[in-house]
């Protein structure tokens, strides 16, 4: 294993590695779509998409290459092939009686996604996207499968009421595991990442997080999770309180590695070294809902920059989400009602990066098709 100093001098790395989007390829972007044959904004958000995804990919030449012939020639292309990451980890806190359901059903359900019979597995089918599961620290072990990569740092998180969850050089390896698992991704020429997560348990940490980092109070962050009712949601905001008073002074102290070994989840960490991985390597990451906007949370206080290169996929209906998008200044695309985790909503994203790109690549402009400009 890597010493807690190359640890952290890799994810120092990685973070001074992601650059902001550059407004001049931005403006050049939205300047090809305003020049394609359709009134401007008429096809709303899908134009937003395609002119971030594009710009993402000129920003990275090098590794995304370019159309050498044809109309679209100098153009990069689109999100193909995609691979999401389930990763899976289990809790600590679930000691405190606060979940619907038991603990080994994070095992239970990587062994079902291995044996391709999740949600994800059908909507990553459905989308074509590759499916990886990550095993970051679920409880139980795993027979070799050719789906599942081995990440496991122990079987579960500390008690984060009690005290923190991990220990800090543990976070670090969680974080560079997520750094390898984007790059290797990129080395496999993948053009467009996306994360989701198992581990019963994981909204009470997500919640803590929100809380530590955007001033949500836990009954604003707190919600159901997989269904626990009203008295053990009072009884879920309360370890939430009492837990965050614990880990006040780690709070206090600004440190986002820090504060992330003290109340987040090996799968959390895991998806928020894959979020800054991806945006080092200019690759568009899909976040999926509650769990995975705390990665990517963490992401961004580590570096901030990683906001330019996510694409948050949908409003998750898990009680908060729609508070924590409104204090990150996000606005997600899908709104389906969704809660299920996995990666569901990366995978339903993915088509409409697809379409985007198609519109960019596929459509004539005004001046190649001969057509009258429109407002």
């Amino acid at each position: 294993m890597p010493t807690p100093v190359c640890l952290e001098n890799d994810l120092t790395a990685a973070c001074k590695a992601i650059r902001p989007l550059d407004p001049a390829k931005l403006q050049q972007a939205w300047n090809r779509i305003d020049s394609l044959t359709k009134p401007q904004g008429s096809l709303g958000r899908l134009e937003e998409i395609a002119a971030r995804l594009m710009t993402i990919y000129n920003q990275g030449q090098a590794i995304m290459g370019l159309e050498e012939t044809g109309p679209a020639a100098g153009i990069p292309q689109g999100p193909d092939p995609a691979r999401i990451f389930t990763v899976a980890g289990d809790h600590g806190v679930v000691a405190e009686g606060i979940n619907a359901a038991p603990q080994e059903v994070t095992r239970q359900q990587v062994v079902n996604f291995l044996n391709g019979g999740g949600g994800i597995n059908a909507l990553c089918a459905a989308a074509g996207a590759e499916l990886r599961i990550v095993d970051a620290g679920a409880v139980g072990v795993f027979s070799p499968h050719p789906l599942l990569l081995d990440r496991k740092i122990r079987q579960g998180t500390d008690n984060f009421a009690k005290g923190p969850a991990m220990r800090r050089e543990e976070c670090l390896l969680a974080l560079h595991h997520g750094l390898e698992l984007a790059r290797d991704a990129a080395n496999e020429h993948c053009r467009c990442l996306g994360i989701g997560e198992m581990g019963i348990g994981n909204t009470t940490p997500s919640a803590a997080l929100f809380c530590a980092w955007l001033r949500l109070s836990p009954e604003e962050a707190s919600g159901p999770g997989a269904g626990i009712p009203p008295i053990g949601l009072a009884g879920k905001v309360e370890v939430i309180r009492k837990s965050l008073a614990l880990h006040a002074e780690t709070i206090a102290s600004k440190d986002p590695v820090a504060v992330l070994a003290a109340l987040g989840g090996f799968e959390i960490a895991v998806m928020a070294g894959i979020i800054l991985g991806g945006a080092s390597l200019n690759l568009p990451v899909l976040i999926d809902g509650f769990i995975a906007t705390a990665a990517f949370v963490a992401a961004r206080e580590l570096a901030p920059e990683v906001t330019e290169y996510c694409f948050f996929s949908h409003a998750s209906a898990e009680s908060g989400h729609a508070l924590v998008m409104e204090k990150i200044g996000q606005r997600p695309y899908l709104d389906f009602g969704l809660r299920l985790g996995e990666g569901t909503g990366a995978a339903l994203l993915l088509p409409f990066l697809r379409a985007a790109a198609s519109m960019y690549t596929r459509m004539a402009t005004f001046d190649s098709a001969k057509v009258s400009r429109v407002p």
